[in-house]
This record gives structure tokens, C-alpha cells and sequence, in this order.
């Protein structure tokens, strides 16, 4: 009697955990977020999640129960942080769309208390629900050049961001991010060599990059010599020698319809100000001598297998911050 009623237990038991585990997956499965979502049901996505932060109310979202959430690599609660300060949407909005893995991302900018500041975020859907939300941050005095306001009133980048590339000439996934990983390795330690001594870096003749709001490539009037620079002028010539690793690099979201990378990594840079650069030059970084990382968020336009634009937000960070999020470490 005593092992019937053990059976029995044991047996409704299981059923329970069974039945529970259909109405969690019923649940998920049933959000009000289509299961094939397009570029176009994407970026609807990612404007109802920025009406949400705006409006303060994280219910409005068909949020996973186990969704994770950062802001500058700090693991917290969906409605804390940002959400309890978000004033408005800003002018500057630039979208992404991975719909084969369900990634959307957004580079931006946003209102808080009576200024601007620059916003990107990755959302991740799995079964109808946003699982991840990584969400980084620059605020004006946030370290480096920068042109926030700039950047709002522009409106939206080149318009070579979005033009759609034939599918019969995308390169595979799997190309794209290590084009966009080479740039970091042409980066780390920069000797002007090229990527792993080939004696080149992965730029088009016209390469142009966007930090933080502000162009750090062909700036003719710059005070800063590499400034003056295009990509390969800059990277040939050595001057980011400073930067000693990039590590916990990621690619989560690659789109394929208009060339685009996206990445985030760690850089480590102020322990090393002094170098020489490839024709011979000593150059020093004077007041860099302080350890510190850049949380970078990137993301990359690839025409023809090389890199034509780079944009980027990229607040200061603890040194050698290690992401919630992993990656590969780099060397």
C-alpha cells in the first residue's frame, strides 16, 4: 500500500512538472511578438521597447521571466537605472535587424534630465519574448571626443547604411564578423604591420568612423594628428599603440541585408602613452597614463569584404572590465 501511494505520488508528480513546463512554453510561445519577425516587426519591436523605457513601465513589453538585463555591463533589474530617468526619444536613430536570430539593435540618442545623451541597445526574442536586453550609455563628460548634440540633430547616418544588398551577393555570417574581428586585432597593440604582420588592414580607400558623435577620421583641421587620418592611414601609421587588449569581443547580431556587424568589447588602454610610430616618429599621449577600459559598443558596414563605416558609443569604464555578457577574451 505504502509503495502504490509512492507510485502514485511520484506519478502525479511528474505530470505536474510536465504540465507546468507546456503552460511555460504555451506562454512564451504565444506572445504578442510574431515568431517570424522581419526587419519591419524588428524595428516595431525596438520602438515599443524605447515608448516603454520613456514612459517607465517595463509591463508594456512581452518580457521573458528570465530576461536579462545591463546598462553598461551592470546586471539589474528591467525598470531600474535608466528607465526611472529616460525623459524622451531623441532625433538620432539608426536601426539593425538580424530577423535569422532574432536580433534587433538601435544606436541613438535620448533625453535626461534637460540634455541629451547617446543610447545604444540590443534586444534578443526567443519564442515571442525579449530574453536580453544590453543596453550601453554616454553621457556628456563620459571621456574622449565627443559631439552629442551634434549627433541628435543630424537626424540619421549616411545613407549608405541602408541600402540593401542583393542576397545572391552577401557574404556569409560567419565572414562578415571576422572582417569585423580583424579590425579589432589590427587595433590591440597597433604596430602599423597590418593584421597579424599581413602588412594590411580591412578598409575601403574611403573608410570613415563616427565616436560617440564625432568623426575621428578625415578631419582635415583636427589639433590631433591621427584625427587627420582615414582608417588606413591611421592604423598603417601605429598611432593606437595605446590600446593593449580588446577583449570579450561579441558579435551577436550580423545584418546580412545591409552589410552590417554588430560587435561589443572591452578596451584596455593608459597603461602605455609612449611609442614610436611605423616611419620612425616617437609619439606620446600626454595624461595617458591611467589605467582604464572603454565599453564599446560598434558596428561595422562591410562593402566588398572591407570595412567602409564605423560607428560607435563608447563610454569610460573600470579597467579591464570583465562583461556579465562573456566573449571572446582577445589577446
Amino acid at each position: 500500500m505504502i509503495r502504490s501511494s509512492s507510485v502514485a505520488l511520484a506519478t502525479a508528480a511528474a505530470v505536474a512538472i510536465v504540465a507546468g513546463s507546456s503552460i511555460a512554453l504555451l506562454r512564451a510561445a504565444t506572445g504578442p511578438i510574431p515568431l517570424n519577425c522581419d526587419r519591419a516587426c524588428l524595428e516595431g519591436v525596438m520602438n515599443q521597447y524605447l515608448a516603454a523605457v520613456v514612459a517607465h513601465d517595463p509591463k508594456r513589453l512581452p518580457l521573458s521571466e528570465d530576461v536579462m538585463y545591463t546598462e553598461n555591463d551592470q546586471a539589474m533589474k528591467v525598470g531600474d537605472g535608466f528607465w526611472k530617468t529616460a525623459a524622451a526619444v531623441g532625433n538620432y536613430k539608426h536601426y539593425y535587424a538580424d530577423p535569422e536570430f532574432g536580433q534587433v539593435a538601435f544606436m541613438g540618442t535620448m533625453q535626461e534630465a534637460g540634455t541629451p545623451l547617446l543610447f545604444s541597445v540590443r534586444l534578443r526574442i526567443e519564442l515571442g519574448r525579449i530574453t536580453e536586453i544590453e543596453s550601453v550609455y554616454f553621457r556628456a563628460g563620459g571621456g574622449g571626443p565627443n559631439n552629442i548634440a551634434g549627433m541628435d540633430q543630424s537626424g540619421k547616418p549616411d545613407d549608405m547604411w541602408f541600402k540593401s544588398i542583393p542576397a545572391a551577393q552577401r557574404l556569409p555570417r560567419q565572414q562578415m564578423i571576422s572582417i569585423a574581428d580583424s579590425y579589432f586585432t589590427g587595433l590591440q597593440k597597433n604596430d602599423g604591420k597590418g593584421v597579424q604582420g599581413t602588412g594590411t588592414y580591412p578598409f575601403t580607400n574611403d573608410c570613415h568612423r563616427i565616436e560617440n558623435g564625432s568623426p575621428t577620421t578625415n578631419v582635415p583641421n583636427s589639433p590631433s594628428d591621427p584625427f587627420k587620418l582615414d582608417c588606413m592611414g591611421q592604423f598603417k601609421m601605429g598611432y593606437y599603440f595605446v590600446v593593449q587588449a580588446i577583449h570579450h569581443r561579441r558579435y551577436p547580431l550580423v545584418d546580412a541585408e545591409r552589410g552590417v556587424v554588430w560587435s561589443h568589447a572591452v578596451f584596455d588602454q593608459g597603461t602605455v602613452n609612449e611609442g614610436v610610430l611605423s616611419d620612425g616618429r616617437p609619439y606620446k599621449y600626454n595624461g595617458f597614463n591611467r589605467p582604464g577600459s572603454i565599453l564599446v559598443t560598434e558596428a561595422f558596414l562591410i562593402e566588398n569584404g572591407k570595412i567602409r563605416r564605423v560607428e560607435m558609443i563608447g563610454p569610460a569604464a573600470t579597467y579591464h572590465m570583465n562583461s556579465p555578457w562573456g566573449g571572446l577574451s582577445g589577446n
